[in-house]
């Protein structure tokens, strides 16, 4: 391997001119399919196989109209004032009749039309009186009446301060573009003008957006910062920026290029985003870094240097970029479309940066030349190496190892006190309940459940369907199910939407909100074969809409959750094994990232559900946990933790081949490599922060738990834990069974081999 790479990195430096040209061909090719197909983003989130799910399919199979996405705008009077006033009246009708008008807004006025020819209209007539007659006492709201007519769709509070529009598109919510959005959103603002009205539209009908704003520069900045002080000059440091971009520029363009063709949640582009930065900056950190030590402690050429710096430190990349796309990839085996899509996306921006670092990086080396490392740089190096300096890093490395038992306790007991909130933690969809005050979204949630409700925000879709072929659906039987739901203790207004033979549909409000545990359980039960009201009436209920689809997702989520995990810590401990050749290390950096993962979900919960130090990071209200954030987060975490795993062990590695032994390998590799490791975790954390400060609040979660993770990982497992347990095992360390090291490959990522190689040809008497 260690050959191979070298050779390759020789090439590239001798020719950077066809690597530097190939590069841009492909940017090239990506920047033109972009501009013919466009950037198409979605907010949907489908999870195959869940009763939500099939339900949703069934609608659009037999009453397509009913599948369609819904919309909610609030209309809001001034303190102490109604709605109700002529000119007020007079300006929301105009503005719901322009929305009803609108092509992909279903008209109640056709609709009714249609299902009076039907004989349905009368039967949902029926239905709705047994409605009313089953209240036990009269809601605080009704129908907006305008001429002694109901209004379709909307209702006002009782005090007349505030009106819920609700309607629904004839289209699923991730096909409706934004131009319809648009529409929407024009015709009802037209509503505040001269009436002292406000209007709130409802949350599903935001802007879906990439997520990514001016914030992240300033992590790109630092990173600039760290680049500058670790390698010591500008061209030095602009190397892995430039890498790391335009990796990223192909990767993420590349996802955008195809999204007319496959569908592309909004979250992907930011996650490849985030971990193709990070991994880009740092993979060519680590390459170069190697390179300028070769050139001033080995007085090697640079051309030789970056030769020998892609056959040793390209081997560490090579086989770190691996261990993140294999945990990325593991996310394919969930099932979820979604998900995969994030994870390819993602793992394919990893390994682009990964042959970016050992092709381009090589190439844009040979354009430097000598110039990598300057005489500035080579003469302070020289007199620190006179002097006999010891630095920062080696007095931290001989502490820990001195109180190597004591640190290792200390770890676990920081660590599993930080984990202590992973027992209450609540997974979910974080919506408008949990948006900043001043959005629009999270005042049209309040002002929703001020006047009718916090159920009103979550609104579920109930299908009733016979249990027998035989039977069908009749007018008797709808009054019954409207009759004895709306009989439910937990459940605020049920309204008919519509019937045929097979089946009836229901708008079904539960008096709690979209994430609280009673409309979880009211779902469950609904759900439930076992239930009163499906016993009763011999049906079968399915429930979907939004909310119980969040629900279907969490579930199913924390389902295979345990099988992710386990597969991604099989197939690295694998890998871990090939490379270093030893039981004790992979075993110990698997205990140390699973000690660092439950002290970073800890401190998550304790942040964004709980609320602590809300103000520091930008928003106003704890809620749940992205219900996919730890599967997204476990894979990335997992796979960077690896990164500095093998970075860091495999120069104590590199010591104790080469001679070192006890914990003297461990002193040697340590100080060989910390301090750019402890450069490329600031750069991590600095870039994954930057994401911290963005508006969405699910990228907001993300960026902060990657930050997190990061830093414990780093700072606390890799720079702490991880001597001090190779201290105490010592040379032990890299014991492996006879019979295993047999028939395991030697890959040689420490370049023991090549160096051999190398060294036998300098030594080698020349011919005359």
């Amino acid at each position: 391997m260690s050959t191979l790479l070298y050779k390759l990195g020789k090439t590239a430096f001798r020719k950077p001119g066809y690597f530097i040209i190939g590069w841009v061909l492909i940017l090239g090719i990506v920047i033109s399919m972009i501009s013919m197909n466009g950037i198409h983003i979605s907010s949907e989130m489908k999870i195959e196989g869940t009763e939500s799910q099939k339900v949703l399919d069934q609608l659009a199979k037999e009453l397509p109209a009913a599948s369609g996405g819904q919309g909610s705008v609030v209309f809001k009077a001034p303190d102490n004032e109604r709605l109700d006033t002529p000119e007020r009246l007079a300006a929301m009708m105009k503005g719901v009749n322009e929305v009803y008008g609108l092509n992909d807004v279903i008209n109640p006025a056709d609709y009714a039309a249609e299902a009076s020819s039907s004989g349905a209209a009368a039967d949902m007539a029926q239905a709705a009186n047994m409605q009313q007659s089953a209240l036990a006492s009269p809601p605080p709201y009704g129908p907006l009446i305008v001429e002694g007519v109901p209004v379709p769709g909307v209702l006002i509070s009782s005090d007349g301060n505030i009106a819920l529009f609700q309607f629904q598109f004839t289209i699923e919510q991730s096909a409706i573009t934004q131009d319809v959005f648009d529409s929407v959103i024009h015709s009802v603002m037209t509503v505040e003008n001269g009436t002292n009205i406000t209007v709130l539209p409802g949350e599903t009908l935001k802007t879906v957006s990439i997520g990514v704003g001016s914030a992240e520069i300033i992590g790109l900045i630092i990173a600039v910062i760290v680049l500058l002080i670790t390698l010591g000059s500008v061209v030095a440091a602009g190397l892995p920026l430039v890498t790391a971009l335009l990796g990223v520029g192909i990767g993420v363009g590349g996802a955008f290029s195809i999204s007319k063709f496959i569908e592309m949640p909004s979250v992907t582009s930011v996650l490849a985003l985030m971990v193709g930065l990070a991994v880009g900056i740092d993979y060519a950190l680590f390459i170069v870094n190697r390179q300028r030590r070769m050139i001033i402690d080995q007085r090697l050429s640079a051309q030789e240097a970056a030769a020998r710096a892609i056959g040793t430190s390209g081997s560490a990349v090579f086989f770190a970029g691996l261990t993140v796309i294999i945990a990325l990839c593991g996310m394919l085996v969930i099932g979820l479309t979604f998900l995969s899509t994030m994870a390819l996306v993602a793992a394919a921006t990893v390994l682009i940066n990964v042959f970016v670092a050992l092709t381009l990086l090589p190439a844009l080396l040979g354009l430097v030349g000598e110039r990598i490392c300057s005489p500035k740089a080579r003469e302070k190096s020289v007199k620190h190496s006179k002097e006999g300096s010891h630095g920062v890093a080696d007095r931290w490395v001989k502490f820990v190892i001195k109180y190597r038992w004591v640190t290792i306790i200390a770890i676990i007991v920081v660590l599993g006190v930080a984990a202590t909130p992973i027992t209450k933690m609540e997974m979910g969809i974080p919506g408008a309940s949990s948006a900043n005050l001043d959005t629009t979204a999270r005042q049209s949630y309040d002002a929703i459940s001020e006047g009718f409700g916090e159920g009103f925000n979550g609104p579920l879709i109930l299908v009733a369907e016979p249990n027998h072929s035989s039977a069908h659906i009749t007018p008797e039987l709808l009054g019954n199910l409207v009759k004895d739901l709306q009989s439910q203790k937990n459940i605020a207004q049920v309204t008919p939407l519509g019937m045929t033979e097979d089946l009836a549909i229901f708008s079904l409000i539960p008096k709690t909100g979209p994430n609280d545990k009673i409309t979880k359980d009211l779902v469950n039960d609904l759900r439930s074969t076992e239930s009163n009201i499906a016993q009763k009436n011999d049906v079968k209920l399915g429930v979907t809409g939004l909310t119980a689809v969040n629900i279907d997702m969490s579930s199913k989520l924390a389902q295979v959750f345990p099988i992710y995990v386990g597969i991604i810590i099989l197939l690295s401990l694998i890998i871990l094994l090939l490379v270093f050749r030893s039981i004790i290390v992979p075993i110990k950096a698997t205990i140390g990232f699973l000690l660092s993962i439950l002290a970073t979900f800890g401190i998550t919960t304790a942040v964004f559900q709980w609320g602590w130090l809300h103000s520091l990071f930008g928003f106003d209200t704890g809620g749940p946990l992205l219900s996919f954030m730890p599967i997204i987060v476990t894979g990335i975490l997992y796979g960077l933790a690896m990164d500095y795993q093998v970075f860091l062990v495999s120069s104590m590695r590199e010591s104790y081949v080469h001679g070192h032994r006890g914990v003297d390998s461990v002193i040697h590799g340590y100080n060989q490599v910390s301090r750019v490791v402890v450069a490329a975790a600031v750069i991590m954390v600095s870039v994954f922060a930057g994401f911290i400060f963005t508006d969405d609040v699910m990228i907001k979660q993300i960026g902060f738990t990657l930050a997190v993770g990061i830093m414990i990982d780093a700072f606390i497992i890799r720079m702490g834990l991880v001597p001090a347990i190779m201290a105490l095992f010592g040379d032990k360390s890299w014991a492996l069974p006879k019979w295993l090291d047999r028939i395991l490959p030697n890959l040689d990522v420490e370049g023991e081999k090549l160096i051999a190689t190398l060294n036998a040809k300098e030594n080698e008497p020349s011919k005359l």
